[in-house]
């Protein structure tokens, strides 16, 4: 249970009054009367039908069986003794323009070209790096063209012998198995002397081109309808039902408590992902704290991604990623008692964040098809979504669209196509919608508005805050697509993928105007994370969510302290998670915010007004930003407090770029300036 001195003390030097923290605690007891859930010692071996045999510093080890492939995955597959170091699944090339070179010709050729790329690089012919890349882009692409199963050989050379990276890291990066095949695919359907190429060179190594600005877009024929002229939020029911949003859960599979694999701790360390004790002592403490049950359930659930841990490509498989989809789904179908709806998040593909838009030719564009076939066929046979779902996600690269039994529509998409690190967005840059994914989009929110139906829309990457995930022009044009159909339609929108407790304001008129309430249009909430990973507690959170217009009405968050792990090795109790806040009680006094509000972007654009004029209530955000891990840096400059308000106001990357950089992430020390 937590105290009222620590709560005290911990209001008091964020700058709150008493008021507030009686606040806090009497809302934790109106959710339950338990404000804090201590997890048992002893792993909950109920969570799977059977195991395999471990040692005593090794976390148990399901012996898991995949309804959908109908195998049991081997032992060796997870093994923390046995970590593979090679990924065995197919690698795909581009056709070779001339199928009948004999090796020793491919070898030749590539010998020629690696010779003339060094030149330019070391040479006086072309000057600038923008300039010396392209053109070293150019023979690269020759290369591809001719022999492309012959260039991650040699791209892996090039990044050793200039010292892009270390060389394990250029191997890791470049080799055919990881991904070097990929960037064969990129350089044979890039436009390398347009706009491709800036964007290529710029990922490479961001010395090289400056970051590509975002492109004109023209909505001419983008919308099937002009928005309504009447467009206004409905009204609300006065009922409410709870909602639980996990994200980032990332289960450390391979996890031992003991030297030399990692995590120390049986539940986990600040640098490192989710063991399954930690995974399942979050689950078990779901039920109890937010006063849900089978008898009792919640309304429905939303994952915003990431399943898998963050391991080096070359430790990861398609079996990897299809085991811990399986995992995760069974210890969701065993603890939550509601439908899950989710979307795949950028680890949850393989090769990592990479997903091909179907419009690559022949196998290329159904790469990762084996995946969109696996989660939805695991998630209609958990019964989360129905037959016509699941084929929408076997289309859509596990999108879909589904109305639930409340009335809501919620259309989840695969924000891999508009993160930076899926290297085939790189491909059709001035396309942004190369995927397709965002026509979808668009026809199901119009289907939406003609039947007046409310929508939120679920992905895992983020579309702006301070713009460094995604590359603008898909981002762009999502933010005009909400603007379409917010507010009437689109009621929220939910992401992960930071790990951290931050918000998003989508404004009208893309953004232009971000200082004044009346164009407040719908909020973007990305979830806090499972994992502790960087220097992070490990939290979840509930929303009251109105049935008659979807509005949020409150947010309740928890977390387990992770620096106190070490403690519960061999002690009689696990981890305990603890209510951290209301979003109401932290914010709505300080903004003038009514009671009976809903939570929604006039609320949280009156929080950014707030926050610039009192101080504390910015550092108290940045508290909850990392879920009060000891590890956060403190937000007290005046450059760090604008630049909290700026991301908060940016939804698009256009819009965060325009704001003070080094102040985004509490996992590390902030590096802006002021």
């Amino acid at each position: 249970m937590l105290s009222i001195t620590t709560l005290t003390l911990a209001a008091l030097a964020l700058g709150q009054g008493s008021a507030q923290v009686n606040n806090q605690i009497s809302t934790a007891q109106s959710i339950n009367q338990k404000s804090s859930f201590v997890a048992p010692p002893a792993f909950p071996t109920s969570a799977f039908p059977t195991y395999y045999r471990s040692a005593p510093t090794q976390e148990p080890q399901p012996a898991l069986y995949d309804p959908v492939l109908k195998e049991t995955y081997p032992l060796n597959l997870t093994d923390p003794n046995n970590i593979p170091t090679e990924d065995p699944d197919p690698v795909y090339y581009p056709v070779p323009i001339t199928p009948n070179l004999t090796n020793a010709e491919a070898d030749e050729l590539i010998k020629g070209i690696f010779s003339g790329i060094s030149e330019i690089i070391e040479g006086n012919s072309v000057t600038g790096n923008c300039s010396k890349c392209v053109a070293s882009l150019y023979l690269a692409k020759g290369a591809v063209l001719l022999a492309p199963s012959k260039v991650p050989d040699a791209l892996v050379r090039l990044c050793q012998k200039y010292q892009l990276h270390s060389n394990t890291t250029c191997e890791e990066d470049f080799e055919a198995s990881t991904f070097g095949a990929i960037w064969t695919q990129v350089l044979t359907f890039a436009d390398v002397g347009g706009l491709d190429g800036q964007y290529i060179c710029n990922s490479i190594s961001p010395t090289f081109c400056p970051t590509p600005a975002t492109s004109p877009l023209n909505t001419t024929g983008l919308f099937p309808k002009p928005k309504p002229a009447n467009a206004t939020a409905p009204k609300p029911s006065g009922n409410r039902v709870k909602v639980l949003h996990l994200s980032d859960l990332q289960t450390n599979v391979q996890s031992s408590s003991g030297e030399p694999v990692l995590p120390a701790s049986y539940y986990g360390e600040f640098k490192c992902d989710t063991p399954y004790d930690l995974g399942l002592a979050a689950l078990e403490a779901i039920g109890p704290l937010t006063g849900t049950n089978q008898e009792n359930p919640l309304g429905w659930v939303i994952y915003t991604g990431d399943l898998v841990s963050h391991d080096s490509q070359n430790q990861l498989s398609r079996a990897y990623t299809e085991y811990a989809e399986d995992s995760v789904y069974t210890m969701f179908k065993e603890y939550l008692s509601g439908p899950v709806f989710a979307v795949l998040g950028n680890h949850d593909s393989n090769p990592e964040a990479i997903d091909s838009p179907h419009k690559l030719p022949g196998p290329l564009g159904q790469q990762q098809s084996w995946n969109y076939e696996h989660v939805a066929a695991l998630w209609q046979h958990d019964g989360w979504i129905d037959a016509a779902a699941a084929q929408q996600a076997r289309t859509h690269y596990a999108g879909y669209s589904i109305k639930n039994h409340f009335g809501l529509r919620i259309i989840t998409f695969n924000t891999d196509f508009w993160y930076r690190s899926n290297f085939l967005n790189l491909i059709n840059t001035t396309n942004p919608d190369n995927s397709g994914m965002f026509n979808f989009m668009i026809q199901e929110l119009q289907a939406a508005e003609d039947a007046g139906e409310q929508v939120w829309i679920l992905g895992h990457v983020l579309s702006g805050w301070d713009g460094s995930n995604p590359i603008p022009n898909p981002s762009d044009l999502f933010y005009q697509i909400v603007d379409r159909y917010s507010p009437h339609v689109i009621r929220n929108i939910f992401f992960g993928h930071t790990h951290e407790d931050i918000q998003l304001v989508y404004y009208a008129n893309n953004g232009t105007t971000r200082n004044i309430s009346k164009s407040a249009l719908v909020s973007g909430w990305v979830g806090p994370s499972v994992t502790p990973l960087t220097n992070l507690n490990s939290g979840f959170r509930l929303y009251e969510v109105d049935t008659g217009n979807f509005d949020v009405y409150e947010a309740y968050t928890w977390y387990a302290d992770v620096h106190s792990f070490h403690s519960f090795n061999n002690s009689a109790q696990g981890p305990t998670f603890k209510f951290e806040y209301s979003t109401r009680d932290a914010y709505a006094e300080s903004s003038g915010w009514p009671a009976d509000a809903p939570l929604n972007a006039t609320f949280w654009h009156g929080v950014t007004e707030a926050m610039q004029t009192n101080r504390s209530l910015v550092e108290l955000f940045n508290t909850y930003q990392g879920k009060s891990s000891v590890q956060s840096p403190n937000c007290t400059s005046d450059a760090c407090a604008a630049a909290k308000v700026c991301y908060i106001r940016s939804g698009s990357v256009p819009l965060g770029r325009q704001c003070p950089q080094g102040f985004a992430s509490v996992q590390s020390p902030y590096t802006g300036k002021g």
